[in-house]
């Protein structure tokens, strides 16, 4: 059983350090961004990079999902898999520009038009970085995983200042800046795996290519309905509000982007985890502790980020960003309920019930659409923040249901929605009450209520940790 937390965290160390620096470094340019771009400028790229994370997956029949899970398998032909990604990255790509021709034609989408190369550019780069960083990932290399992203990261920043500061070339720098550093990282993993050890002229095995594409293939439904739970509202927003309040709203999710770097990095850790253990005699025991415990570790974090939502958005967003601040709260509980949905998916995937998982989260991604519409129009830009939220929750409670089909998972329900609850009372007061000492002071004692309600856990962790150490000191005695 140790060994199994020692492989989690082990991992989750290293991908902290890929994460901290691409997600939560890049965190601190949001000031530098609302400051350089206008909110039609911010609001135009959103718009590009959430068209881009649409259609990745879709062309490419989500593969990059597959060559995880399959490289994970001890017994796969890691070059079959390599070359069957390389097969359908390809076949994506075509079609990208097939329906890219179509839009210049037709003008569906404008914007697409206007910044044309980068579009096509920032399509490129993602897609070969997601598939090589999923192989990376597979391989069990997850320092080289790790180090990409601070590649990423160093350079994205380091051109960002250059090119928004220096050179003042406004949104062009900021595609720009994105473009390269995809395009660095790429570079740095082909080299680090040597990737010519992976390309083979040898045909390609169907039955291999039948299992993986069977396994992607739901999940094209997955991406496209986390996508539309993730992003659809962008559009919406902009159709009903226009491309400047998207700017504001899209800002909105750089603060709630604190805890997606903790969701990321420990779903990723996890989903390696699970898949290696899904068999073993224990599972069980070791998945309601991990549960458990990362449930009340979002819980608080949620807390304390919406206790400080108006103080850090004084800071980070300037001039006519700074009213994005009300939608954050909000965003968090998504987050949350994310994160929560994400362990439970982990189960899913290592039984590869890649159907349900994506049957969950169509019905969360329906749900956010129509929510969307509906709210948007009734109460603007907060019934996007709303919808995103209940669509979030809805996916989270139907793999909690079914998932004892797979896993005997003994939870305190009672004690988890009644924190849930208190998390909703927060946001009310904090969005209806305004900047006072009272406000704060309820806040930092719902705060400590949570902390009170969850002090089995609290207890748990700390003994964890305290046997822990007493075992690494008695290792090194008897050593």
């Amino acid at each position: 059983m140790k060994n199994k937390y020692k492989y989690l965290l082990k991992n989750i160390g290293l991908l902290t350090i890929s994460n901290f620096s691409s997600k939560l470094l890049s965190f601190f340019l949001v000031p530098l961004y609302t400051a350089v771009l206008s909110t039609s400028d911010y609001g135009s790229y959103d718009l590009i990079y959430t068209t881009v994370t649409l259609l990745t997956p879709i062309l490419t029949l989500n593969i990059s999902e597959s060559i995880l899970r399959f490289s994970l398998d001890e017994n796969n032909d890691k070059s079959q898999i390599m070359m069957i990604s390389i097969k359908y990255f390809l076949f994506g790509f075509i079609i990208f520009l097939i329906l890219f021709i179509i839009n210049c034609y037709f003008k569906f989408v404008y914007i697409l038009n206007e910044y044309s190369a980068y579009f096509i550019f920032l399509f490129v780069t993602t897609t070969i970085f997601q598939i090589l960083q999923y192989f990376v990932r597979g391989l069990g290399k997850i320092f080289d995983l790790a180090m990409s992203g601070v590649i990423n990261t160093v350079i994205m920043i380091s051109l960002n200042l250059y090119f928004l500061l220096v050179l003042k070339l406004g949104l062009d720098g900021y595609f720009l800046a994105s473009i390269i550093s995809y395009v660095f990282s790429c570079f740095y993993l082909l080299i680090r795996i040597r990737i010519f050890k992976y390309l083979s002229l040898n045909k390609i095995n169907k039955k291999l290519e039948k299992s993986m594409i069977m396994y992607s293939r739901p999940l094209v439904l997955n991406s496209l309905s986390w996508w539309i739970n993730n992003a659809s509202d962008r559009y919406i927003v902009t159709w009903m509000c226009g491309l400047s309040i998207n700017g504001i709203y899209s800002v909105a999710y750089k603060i709630p982007s604190i805890l997606s770097v903790v969701q990321t990095i420990f779903n990723q850790a996890w989903q390696l985890s699970i898949v290696k253990l899904y068999d073993k005699n224990d599972r069980d025991i070791f998945l309601k502790n991990i549960y458990c415990t990362y449930n009340f570790i979002m819980i608080v974090a949620c807390s304390v980020m919406i206790i400080f939502t108006k103080i850090i958005a004084s800071i980070l967003y300037s001039k006519d960003f700074y009213s994005a601040w009300r939608y954050v709260p909000l965003l968090m509980i998504s987050v949350l309920f994310g994160a929560l949905a994400g362990v439970l998916g982990g189960v899913f995937q290592a039984a590869k019930d890649s159907k349900f998982l994506s049957y969950t989260t169509v019905i969360g991604a329906i749900s956010n659409f129509i929510l969307n519409i509906i709210l948007i129009y009734k109460i603007g830009v907060m019934g996007a923040a709303m919808s995103t939220a209940m669509s979030y929750f809805i996916v989270w409670l139907m793999r909690l249901i079914k998932v004892k089909r797979y896993v005997s998972l003994k939870l305190n329900l009672k004690r988890d929605f009644f924190s849930y609850i208190i998390l909703i009372l927060q946001i009310i007061l904090i969005l209806t009450i305004k900047y006072n000492i009272v406000l704060y002071t309820v806040e930092i004692f719902m705060l400590l209520f949570i902390l009170f309600i969850n002090h089995k856990e609290i207890k748990k962790i700390l003994k964890k940790i305290s046997k822990n150490k007493n075992g690494d000191i008695n290792e090194k005695i008897y050593q």
